[in-house]
C-alpha cells in the first residue's frame, strides 16, 4: 500500500513523515492526555491518520526480558514496525507516550527536521544524548550504542530490516550472542551494528525529551508503589515537567 499522505496545516513539524505513531498502554489515559497537549504545542494534532495512537501491549509475563514492561515495550514497538511495514510507509516516526519538548527544542525543531530530509537516512534519533559533531544533526557510526527511544524515526529500508530482526531476538535466550531479549533500544543498537549500511543520524543538540512520569517499564521504586500517594506524585512531577518545558 503506498503512502497515504492526507492534507495537514502547513505548520504541522512532522508534514514529512508519512506516519508518526504514539505508543500507549490503553490505560495510561494520563499519557495520552499530556502527550497530546505536547504535540498541540508544536502545531501538531494528533488526528488518527497522519499522527495516531498504537495501543501498546502488556504481556502476562516478563518472558525472558527484564521485566514485563521491557517486554511488552519490545513488543510494542515491534507491532508499530510491523503495522508501518504492512502499510508501505516510506518513513515512520515512532514516539513514546512520555515525549516532551522544551522551548529551545521546540525552536530547533523545524530547522533540524528540514535538515534530515536533505540527507539519505534511515534511522534517525530526535531526543537521544549523542556526542555533537555537527549541529543540527550528527552522522552517527555504526558501532556507536544510542540510548533511548521516545522519539525515533525509520525509512522503509530500515524498517524491512528490523522486524525480522527483532522477531529474531523473541525466539533467542537472554543473553545469547547473536542477540536475545534486551530493551528496545539496545535491540536498536544490535540492528544498526549488524547493518553498517544503513545511515543513523541524531538531533544534536536534541528536538526532545522524556517526561517525567510514572514508568511503565521498569518495577516501581519508592512512593509509586504506594497508590495513594500517586496523584501527590502526579503533581510534583508535573512541577517539574513545567520547569523543564520552560527551557
Amino acid at each position: 500500500m503506498a503512502d497515504q499522505q492526507p492534507a495537514r496545516a502547513p505548520h504541522d513539524p512532522f508534514a514529512a513523515f508519512p506516519a508518526v505513531r504514539i505508543i500507549n498502554l490503553p490505560h495510561r489515559a494520563d499519557r495520552r492526555a499530556e502527550v497530546t497537549t505536547e504535540l498541540a504545542r508544536l502545531g501538531a494534532t494528533i488526528d488518527g491518520r497522519h499522527i495516531a495512537f498504537h495501543a501498546a501491549t502488556r504481556p502476562a509475563d516478563a518472558g525472558g526480558f527484564e521485566t514485563i514492561g521491557t517486554h511488552g515495550c519490545f513488543l510494542s514497538h515491534l507491532d508499530t514496525l510491523r503495522q508501518a511495514h504492512r502499510d508501505g510507509v516510506s518513513t515512520l516516526l515512532l514516539l513514546e507516550d512520555d515525549v516532551a519538548f522544551s522551548r529551545s527544542e521546540c525552536d530547533a525543531m523545524r530547522a533540524t527536521l528540514a535538515a534530515l530530509a536533505d540527507e539519505d537516512w534511515d534511522i534517525f534519533y530526535g531526543g537521544s544524548p549523542v556526542a555533537a559533531t555537527a549541529a543540527p544533526l550528527t552522522l552517527v557510526a555504526p558501532e556507536t550504542p544510542v540510548l533511548l527511544a521516545h522519539f525515533v524515526a525509520f525509512s522503509a529500508r530500515a524498517i524491512a530490516g528490523l522486524v525480522p530482526y527483532l522477531e529474531a531476538m523473541l525466539t533467542r535466550p537472554i543473553g545469547s550472542a547473536e542477540g536475545g531479549p534486551m530493551h528496545v533500544d539496545g535491540a536498536y543498537g544490535w540492528f544498526r551494528a549488524a547493518n553498517p549500511a544503513l545511515r543513523t543520524f541524531a538531533a544534536t543538540p536534541h528536538i526532545a525529551h522524556q517526561r517525567a512520569s510514572r514508568t511503565d517499564i521498569h518495577r516501581l521504586r519508592g512512593l509509586d508503589r504506594f497508590a495513594p500517594l500517586r496523584p501527590l506524585l502526579r503533581a510534583v512531577r508535573a512541577g517539574k515537567n513545567l520547569l523543564r518545558q520552560r527551557h
